[in-house]
This record gives structure tokens, C-alpha cells and sequence, in this order.
């Protein structure tokens, strides 16, 4: 994915200090029919996402944004839950072996949190699985952080998170904050093109979200919040099969989530179906 400047030829007083920040809401609906089975999906989740896991991924951000790991700290937490620090630098490093410590400070008991830091910027990742007390809705969200300051953009690791995390449901923000100058002491408020969120995304990710922008150009801000087109039970159910199920428990269950997925869509309660 090419990030397409906006002068080719821009020649900079001192560094690029433009903050370009992409951030995440990520959402995957479940449904489980009973109140152990919920227990299991929240243990799956905090396993498929557990410290580790996330690491890999902050890793490979990095590698794709063009960052260079420093320092690696991670904690899994009972009884689940995790946390992890991650000191990254724009420029190449000579210790290209990142050194482990523990962070002792818990996100609580329901969360897992990752802290990328960059060279003057940040990498976040904190996870929230939770289930509905009595509709047998399980969701798990995903809230990602990618702030960096420079050349160096985070929309280049767009379309690798949307595909590490497969959502349901997703709300992308990214700002351009700060300015930085020419030779000639010019502002520059932004340092490449862009129109959308969406301008950066694969055709394929295209093809199977409806999408939704909301942009304020002349604030560098972009918005775009994201659907699933299609709906297929069997992607959504825990701990049971779509054909196990009665035609009347299956148009039910079929009707809660529908609802779950666009309350979240558009942030709102809606009136039953």
C-alpha cells in the first residue's frame, strides 16, 4: 500500500513531528447458549488473545509501519488478562534482541492491555470480553492504538489488523496532529493524500463490509465505521450447531444478534425485533 505524499520533493527545516494516529474499535459477536458456555467462550477468548498472541501482532505492526523493536514486557494475569510494554525506535537499532520485563501494574481482571512504545510514539491493544447477563450475547472488543510521529504511518498496518482480528463490527479513526515546516519555514498540517479510511483498505475488505464515513477534512480527522454484509448463524453460535437447533430457537438467537450488531453499529439501543 503506497502512502502518497503530497510534494515528492518537500524538503524539511529540522524533522517530520506530524502525529499520525489510527485508532480501533473492534467487535466479534458469539452467542452461547447457556451460562457455562458463555464461561467458555470468555476462557477461548482470553486464550485465542492471550499476551503472547498480541505480542506477535504489535510485532508485526511494526515490522509493516517500519519501526524497530526496543523492549518487550509482558504479563498474563489470573484469572485472565494481560499486559504488555513495548519500546520501539524509528531509525535501525545495533541490539536487534528485544529485552523481556515484567510489568507489574494489572488492567484488572477483565482486560487484556498492550503498550507499544515508538520513537516518540505508541502502540496500544487492550482486549474486553463480556457476555449479556440473561440473551446469551458474548462480544469481545478490541480497542488498537497506532500513533507515530515522523515518516513512518500507521495506515500502512491497517488492512493486517482488520485481517488478524476479522470483526463484525469496526470504528476506524485517524488524525494527523502537529505540523512541521519546510526550509522556508512553511507549515505543513499533513504530509500526504488522502480522501478516506477506506482509500487504504484491500478490495477484498471492500467487498464484505458495508461502510459508513464520517470525515472533517479541514481538521485532518477520518472516521469510517464498518458492518458485515452477510449473516451466517453458524459463524456466530458457541458450544453448538446451527442445525442442532430448533427453526424457531435459531430465528430467535438469529434476531438477538442482529440487534447486538447494530446497536454497536450505530451506537444506540434499539426496540426489539
Amino acid at each position: 500500500m503506497e502512502i502518497k505524499p503530497i510534494n515528492k520533493k518537500l524538503k524539511l527545516y529540522g524533522f517530520n513531528n506530524l502525529t499520525k494516529t489510527l485508532s480501533f474499535n473492534l467487535y466479534d459477536i458469539g452467542y452461547a447458549l447457556n451460562h457455562e458456555q458463555r464461561q467458555e467462550y470468555i476462557k477461548y477468548i482470553d486464550e485465542e488473545y492471550n499476551a503472547d498472541r498480541l505480542v506477535k501482532i504489535l510485532n508485526d505492526v511494526a515490522k509493516i509501519i517500519g519501526a524497530n523493536v526496543l523492549n518487550i514486557a509482558n504479563q498474563d494475569y489470573e484469572p485472565q488478562g494481560a499486559s504488555v510494554t513495548m519500546l520501539v525506535a524509528e531509525n535501525q537499532i545495533i541490539n536487534d534482541d528485544p529485552v523481556k520485563v515484567v510489568d507489574n501494574q494489572s488492567p484488572g481482571p477483565s482486560s487484556e492491555a498492550i503498550i507499544g512504545h515508538l520513537d516518540k510514539s505508541h502502540i496500544t491493544v487492550h482486549t474486553y470480553p463480556e457476555s449479556h447477563p440473561d440473551k446469551g450475547i458474548t462480544t469481545f472488543r478490541a480497542d488498537i492504538d497506532v500513533s507515530t510521529c515522523g515518516e513512518i504511518s500507521p495506515l500502512k498496518a491497517l488492512n493486517y489488523l482488520i485481517t488478524s482480528f476479522e470483526p463484525d463490527i469496526a470504528n476506524i479513526d485517524y488524525r494527523v496532529r502537529g505540523f512541521t515546516r519546510d526550509v522556508r519555514g512553511k507549515k505543513y498540517f499533513i504530509d500526504h493524500k488522502i480522501n478516506s479510511i477506506q482509500d487504504f483498505m484491500s478490495i477484498k475488505t471492500r467487498e464484505i463490509y458495508q461502510m459508513i464515513d464520517v470525515n472533517v477534512y479541514q481538521e485532518r480527522i477520518f472516521h469510517t465505521k464498518m458492518i458485515l454484509k452477510s449473516f451466517s448463524l453458524d459463524r456466530y453460535l458457541f458450544g453448538a450447531a446451527k442445525k442442532e437447533l430448533q427453526k424457531s430457537e435459531r430465528q430467535k438467537i438469529k434476531k438477538r444478534i442482529k440487534k447486538e450488531m447494530l446497536e454497536i453499529f450505530y451506537g444506540k439501543n434499539m426496540p426489539t425485533i
